[in-house]
């Protein structure tokens, strides 16, 4: 029989584990990760005033750039992936950068499914499921850490530069600044080494004696603070 147990430490984890996965995945397909330089427009023809400065955002695959449309007196700000495959990224280490990424941001948002049918299954082949998905957060967790690792290894790159300016090189932005897909992702992988430790207490809330006394009791909705 289907017991749905519901505790304040399990509903915490499933909420931190699905937003883990969300913030991961948006900031993987931002194109905020790098802010370039500082780029001044003017108006209709570069007879006017200077406008506000635009400053160019650059991603692991795409990119976000402004078009003036002189005749219409109008600017558009036109973001997409500068790489139409996989080979066109940027940056050697930046191909590694989105395969670390994206294994684990599939698992973060696999946890993150299973997490909400957690309330109903506790357990899968005899094995704690919170325990078991609380070891795949913190694998997801190294395979961030190492895309994030190898990420500042690629600001030489030739796209980079043209960003960054010629003094950008390896692990130096020159004239870029980190934007906050950057940091989106540090939080993220932080977060999910939370959502590993912190599933050892959820699996301690749904196996309580309290808990059990109530399935003992017949009650087939479980509700506990």
């Amino acid at each position: 029989m289907c017991h749905v147990i519901v505790t304040c430490r399990s509903m915490l984890w499933t909420l931190l584990s699905i937003v883990v996965a969300f913030a991961e995945l948006i900031a993987f397909l931002s194109a905020d990760w790098l802010v370039g330089r500082a780029k001044p427009e003017e108006a209709g023809g570069g007879t006017g005033p200077p406008r506000e400065p635009f400053r160019p955002t650059l991603g692991i695959y795409g990119r976000c750039t402004r078009v003036s449309h002189v005749q219409l007196s109008r600017r558009d700000t036109l973001c997409g992936p500068y790489a139409e495959h996989f080979g066109e990224i940027a940056s050697g280490f930046w191909q590694a950068t989105a395969i670390f990424l994206a294994v684990g941001i599939m698992i973060l948002c696999t946890v993150a499914f299973v997490s909400v049918f957690t309330m109903c299954v506790q357990s899968i082949m005899k094995k704690s499921i919170f325990n078991v998905c609380g070891l795949l957060q913190g694998i997801a967790g190294l395979f961030l850490i190492l895309g994030l690792i190898l990420y500042p290894a690629g600001w030489g790159c030739q796209k980079a530069i043209s960003y960054c300016g010629p003094y950008a090189s390896a692990y130096k932005l020159g004239d870029c600044s980190l934007g906050w897909a950057f940091y989106t992702a540090i939080g993220g992988t932080v977060l999910t080494f939370i959502c590993a430790v912190f599933s050892a207490q959820a699996e301690i809330a749904t196996s309580s004696d309290k808990v059990q006394e109530e399935i003992e009791e017949g009650k087939n909705l479980i509700c506990l603070l």
